[in-house]
């Protein structure tokens, strides 16, 4: 009987993947566990291996092709394959069989080491995801489940922090982690294995699980129970870090418990936010889940800096001790803006799908000024100048790990809908984790907005090796002189730091004016004057 191969269960972000590579063809024998077919998505080259021991009959996936989540891919048949190769003499046969047999009883005895003594099925190796070119190594940041418990096929065992995104590792089927070889704050490097997966075992510790979810006391890795609430390990870790009211959280797992989803979905609606902190000398349920409180007068607590922080403070250094960063003041009058946001917004809301805010017109401003000034659009590698034809506009993205920058492409031809679409969807996936690498490469300019955080003036630093950077800062009323006259007017201070090196003071102080000119006048966005 033929045993289908299918592509993983992708993530709910994660639409569609592509056959990257066959590592083998119809007719090769293959091994149960081995490499066959790699998938490619927008996040992680995802690996796929043989469910069973047999010969690749059929592939119905073609590398280049596009398949969705558990696509059938190809076919594995029983008995070893005897197309294409060739014929075994009789004694290779029975050096072939003593090898299998000897594999065999070492499988068998691996497996009964591991599950005590009982048959809890095959294992597998739990692997880091394949790392790309730009990154080295990452960290095992959270386990979700812990060695016994059970794990549904697909199910997030671990979290895997790199400098740039958060990698998730699922459990390659039904059963339990039989041994944790990485554990939290370990380095691990591209396909290093980080735990062993027994098929079929944990069904007792799950049902027991279920039926009695409270955890021991010497058991700080299984669920916990807080009042009435049932909370998960990530659960409440997130809990702990973002002080949050417990009773406040609707649980949607099974029987009402709270998962790492339902703390971030809270965290992100501020609908589970505690009214007043416990009274000095109190003791609460609440309490025991957060960090060991430290002793004496003058608290200090030392925890290691995130890799993503390692590499914002590494740019940040670079960027200023590599490039002739000056800045540029100037600023807009935002009334005509305003005034369009408030004539249009119902209108675009319901053609569009989405809110009209500041971004799409700023970044479209930016990309008709970065047109007219080249340089400004220009990247410095080693001692060349590289021109870019086109407009790629990063969006910086504060996170509660840091600040990420994803890019939108080709800003010069997107609409204002889709800038408004692409923005709220990169500021949702950055908030958890989600961002691909790829969506955070590249570039040729970047705004950032301190603004929304209640900024007047800032001084922001380049992206290297962008040449230049424009920041948006919060819109405050002020009397301006408008035709002789003292008026009101929302103003907002607008910087450019730029690397002098490659743009001059007078390329650097016209651009701003551009943009200010076109927010000032929205009409020039569409009639390109």
């Amino acid at each position: 009987m033929a045993t289908e191969i299918k592509a993983p269960t992708f993530p709910e972000s994660v639409a569609e993947g592509t056959v990257a590579a066959w590592h083998k063809k119809p007719g090769d024998s293959v091994e149960r566990d081995e490499l066959i077919v790699e998938i490619e998505t927008d996040k992680v080259v995802l690996e796929v291996v043989a469910p069973e021991a047999g010969t690749l009959t059929d592939v119905t996936a073609e590398e280049g092709d596009t398949v969705e989540s558990e696509q059938v891919l190809g076919k594995i048949g029983e008995g070893s394959a005897s197309g294409g190769k060739e014929e075994k003499s009789s004694g290779d046969d029975d050096s072939a069989k003593k090898s299998d047999a000897s594999e065999d009883k070492k499988d068998k005895k691996e497996e009964k080491k591991s599950s005590g003594g009982s048959d809890s099925g095959k294992q597998h190796e739990v692997k880091a995801p394949t790392f790309p070119e730009s990154v080295q190594e990452g960290t095992v940041s959270t386990w979700h489940k812990k060695v016994g418990e059970a794990v549904k096929r697909d199910e997030v065992l671990a979290d895997i922090e790199t400098d740039k995104v958060v990698l998730e590792v699922v459990a390659p089927a039904d059963g339990a982690l039989t041994d944790i070889k990485a554990e939290e704050g370990s380095q691990v490097a591209s396909e290093e294995v980080l735990a062993i997966f027994s098929e079929g075992a944990g069904s007792d510790a799950g049902t027991t699980a279920d039926a009695e979810p409270a955890a021991s006391a010497d058991d700080g890795a299984s669920d916990e129970k807080i009042g009435d609430k049932i909370l998960a390990p990530a659960a409440r870790k997130l809990v702990a870090e973002h002080d949050l009211d417990v009773n406040a959280i609707e649980g949607t797992g099974k029987g009402g418990r709270i998962l790492k989803e339902d703390v971030q979905r809270a965290v992100k609606e501020g609908s589970a936010k505690k009214a007043a902190k416990p009274a000095a000398g109190g003791s609460t349920q609440a309490a025991a889940t957060a960090a060991p409180a430290v002793e004496g007068e003058r608290p200090e607590k030392r925890v290691p800096m995130s890799r993503l922080r390692q590499t914002i403070a590494k740019r940040l250094v670079q960027a200023q001790q590599t490039a002739a960063m000056l800045t540029t003041y100037n600023e807009v009058d935002m009334g005509a803006v305003m005034d369009l946001r408030a004539q249009y917004k119902d209108t675009f809301l319901k053609a569009h799908d989405t809110k009209l805010g500041f971004m799409g017109f700023f970044v479209k401003a930016a990309s008709e000024a970065l047109k007219r000034f080249p340089d400004v659009n220009a990247s410095i590698d080693g001692t060349d100048i590289v021109y870019h034809g086109y407009q790629d506009i990063g969006v910086a993205v504060s996170t509660d790990r840091g600040l990420v920058v994803p890019v939108l492409r080709d800003t010069d031809s997107m609409k204002i809908a889709d800038v408004e679409k692409t923005i709220v969807d990169f500021g949702k996936r950055a908030r958890d984790g989600k961002l691909g690498i790829d969506e955070m490469q590249g570039g040729t300019f970047t705004i950032t907005n301190g603004g929304i955080f209640g900024s007047l003036m800032s001084t922001p630093i380049i992206n290297p090796p962008q040449t230049a950077i424009l920041g948006m800062h919060k819109i405050q009323e002020r009397p301006m002189a408008v035709n002789g006259k003292v008026e009101i007017r929302p103003m907002m201070y607008l910087a450019v730091s730029y690397d002098h090196r490659m743009i001059d003071g007078k390329d650097a102080v016209q651009f701003l004016v551009t943009i200010k000119e076109l927010l000032e006048d929205p009409a020039r966005l569409l009639l390109d004057v």
